[in-house]
């Protein structure tokens, strides 16, 4: 009998560490899981963020990323580059009324590197050019356009002068994500830098080349003079006076002819954008868009991989609905055109012909449009 049950506890320990000993082998392969587990997840984590960084905020130029930063995303920004006086107001804020894109006022960014040589190109400019980033920053950030927002805007915008332009464009990019921003500002145009810091900053940028008639776009320069002289003298150093005489000294006795800024802009356009690849570049003409939006856009949004129904070129047709189609509150009132301003619709009636030869509209002398104007707006489709 006792030997009987010695036996019986025998089998019995025997039989429980073999339990035991397959708990403890479990257990191990439940811990071995387990790190490989954690290690997968960390790893994966790791893995993510750099590719977050890479593709949002590590473009040359811009510094490391913060982790905040570096869950932000965006589009690569369009940037309309043209003549000013080339329809770019009103065709600006037709695309930004597209359901898949948002049309900012003129931020005049690039030609400055930092935010704070950006403060300092407003403090002496001859123009109210901080007027459009204001307005950006008060609707995007803080809701609306106030006087109390802009003043906010402001505070907002000197908290960020350690910033590259880059940097602070891409905050208002990720701000309207998933939309794609589209932005004019006629100072980029102005030079090679500039255009080139706008691609080094925003290397998958697109740059929509919007053309006008180099007749119609000088006697727009023109009148626009006029209707500026309204509001007090223009100082010789104003953007106005450089595109009448351009090349010449803004002498007020001396015949203005802007066909001369007309060529070297688009020139310069065209120089810059041989450094830009193929699928990354676009060129339209202006007139083309006010008086065949159907026909023109669609081939455009096809090549921003952009909507083409019915519905959303419906709604370009209304740039009147852009929250910056109108004057803005006190000390931000521009931001763009000053006649788009005061009539956003669009207006397509046909434009009148205009031909390469003969006059020009606007010399008293009745002198015509260069050589090397007219071979220009011949490879833009003119005639």
């Amino acid at each position: 009998m006792a030997a009987r049950v010695c036996r019986n506890w025998f089998k019995t320990w025997r039989s429980g560490s073999a339990i035991n000993s397959s708990y403890q082998s479990l257990n191990k392969v439940e811990q071995t899981l387990y790190k490989m587990k954690q290690t997968l997840y960390r790893n994966a984590s790791k893995f993510a963020a750099q590719q977050m960084c890479a593709i949002q905020t590590s473009t040359p130029g811009t510094g490391p990323a913060s982790r905040h930063a570096m869950r932000r995303l965006y589009h690569p920004p369009v940037f309309i580059l043209a003549a000013p006086r080339s329809y770019t107001s009103v065709v600006c804020a037709m695309l930004g009324q597209h359901p898949q894109m948002y049309a900012t006022p003129e931020l005049h960014l690039f030609q400055s590197e930092t935010m704070a040589e950006w403060f300092e190109l407003c403090q002496s400019a001859s123009f109210p050019r901080a007027h459009g980033m204001l307005r950006a920053v008060a609707q995007l950030f803080f809701g609306e356009q106030r006087e109390e927002t802009i003043r906010l805007a402001r505070s907002w915008l000197r908290e960020r002068t350690h910033l590259t332009t880059g940097q602070l464009l891409r905050r208002l990019t990720a701000r309207i994500y998933p939309a794609t921003l589209v932005e004019k500002s006629p100072s980029v145009n102005m030079d090679q830098d500039s255009m080139a810091r706008a691609r080094r900053m925003f290397p998958r940028a697109r740059f929509l080349h919007l053309v006008r008639h180099p007749s119609g776009q000088g006697a727009s320069v023109l009148n626009y003079m006029k209707v500026r002289a309204q509001h007090g003298p223009i100082p010789p150093t104003h953007w106005l006076k450089g595109l009448a005489w351009y090349g010449q000294p803004t002498d007020d006795e001396r015949e203005p002819d802007p066909q001369h800024a007309w060529y070297a802009l688009n020139r310069g356009i065209c120089q810059f954008l041989k450094s830009v690849p193929e699928g990354q570049q676009w060129t339209i003409r202006g007139e083309d868009v006010l008086a065949r939006p159907e026909e023109t856009l669609r081939p455009l949004l096809d090549w921003l991989n952009l909507r083409t129904d019915a519905d959303a070129i419906e709604r370009m047709k209304h740039p009147e609905h852009s929250p910056y189609a109108c004057p803005g509150p006190q000390g931000a009132e521009f931001g763009n055109d000053r006649f788009f301003l005061q009539n956003p619709t669009l207006r397509p009636e046909k434009a009148p012909e205009q031909s390469l030869e003969g006059p020009v509209s606007w010399s008293a002398s009745r002198y015509g449009l260069t050589r090397e104007v007219v071979e220009l707006a011949r490879q833009f489709g003119y005639r």
